[in-house]
């Protein structure tokens, strides 16, 4: 894996997880516990959001393999979900006004909606399945995209214990901001994905 790919694995995996998007959600949800009891919350969802992600590493080929579902075919829906994903986020309700009003239904753990679908959500779910394909990336690479993918982690847990100092400077304007200049940036990877897996499959 050159250095080219390893950033773009990384903007990739900062893009779908979208750790910036989920300080709001994450101050919403801890808005009535002290400081010591919000670290242990963000500890648990980022711990759960890792385990989630590094199952469907493991088991998600294999599933699409035992459903007989080629790779490429995923890599083309997997794009074009990923596209609809980028989409609501550039034009519709952002991470943060979409899953802090899921927050005031009541659903206030640390489980949902932080771990997922706030940290792990599809779009996560659906990246990591196509960054670790067997058929095009080898084991090293694999495991580097998994080192890729915990330190995005480490940054999300970085900055769930920093909310309040970060969310004082961006409010939820400047991270409503980020969240959609970001699905701007997966709406391209979306597309080269779904570009890709046709160039592939047709043979061209």
């Amino acid at each position: 894996m050159n250095l080219e790919h390893l950033i773009s694995t990384f903007i990739v995996l900062w893009a779908v997880i979208d750790p910036i998007g989920t300080v709001p959600v994450f101050l919403a949800v801890t808005r009535n516990y002290d400081s010591a009891e919000r670290k242990r919350i963000a500890r648990i969802a980022v711990g759960t959001a890792f385990l989630i992600l590094m199952f469907f590493i493991f088991v998600g080929e294999i599933l699409l393999n035992y459903l007989g579902v080629p790779l490429l075919a995923f890599q083309v829906s997997g794009g074009i979900i990923l596209f609809i994903f980028a989409l609501s986020m550039i034009f519709g309700e952002s991470k943060p006004e979409e899953e802090v009003r899921i927050v005031k239904n009541g659903d206030e753990t640390a489980v949902f909606p932080l771990a997922t679908p706030s940290i792990a959500g599809p779009g996560a779910i659906m990246a990591v399945v196509l960054l670790t394909d067997n058929s095009q990336h080898s084991f090293i690479n694999q495991l580097i995209t998994v080192c890729v993918l915990l330190a995005v982690l480490l940054c999300q847990l970085f900055l769930l214990k920093k909310s309040d100092v970060l969310h004082k400077y961006l409010g939820d304007a400047g991270a409503s901001v980020i969240s959609r200049v970001m699905g701007l940036i997966l709406a391209a990877v979306a597309s080269t994905n779904v570009l890709s897996g046709i160039k592939q499959y047709f043979e061209l």
